[in-house]
């Protein structure tokens, strides 16, 4: 088994994520080649809380120019998981 944070890469910050937040939706950059099933068990490994929904989306990379010479490359293509608690909450961003 996958060790749960290598699959959890980091939350998402951006102000839709943290409207989600407040009805128990958050989401998470995960490891390309996880499903959803590792997700949700990884996510209740590391908080301790109930999953009821994972939703999966890859996100393509965007295509850059360099600035110098006329080269083009891209950022790399990441996943996204938008994982739906049934009760209690994540406690990402305390100090």
């Amino acid at each position: 088994m996958k060790d749960p944070r290598d699959i959890i890469l980091a939350p998402v910050v951006s102000e839709k994520s943290y409207a989600l937040m407040e009805s128990g939706v958050y989401t998470f950059v995960v490891h390309p080649s996880a499903s959803k099933p590792e997700i949700r068990d990884a996510v209740q490994a590391i908080w301790g809380v109930e999953v009821s929904k994972v939703n999966t989306l890859n996100r393509k990379g965007k295509r850059r120019r360099t600035r110098g010479t006329n080269r083009h490359g891209t950022k790399p293509d990441t996943k996204r998981a938008i994982v739906t608690l049934t009760a209690g909450e994540i406690p990402l961003f305390e100090n």
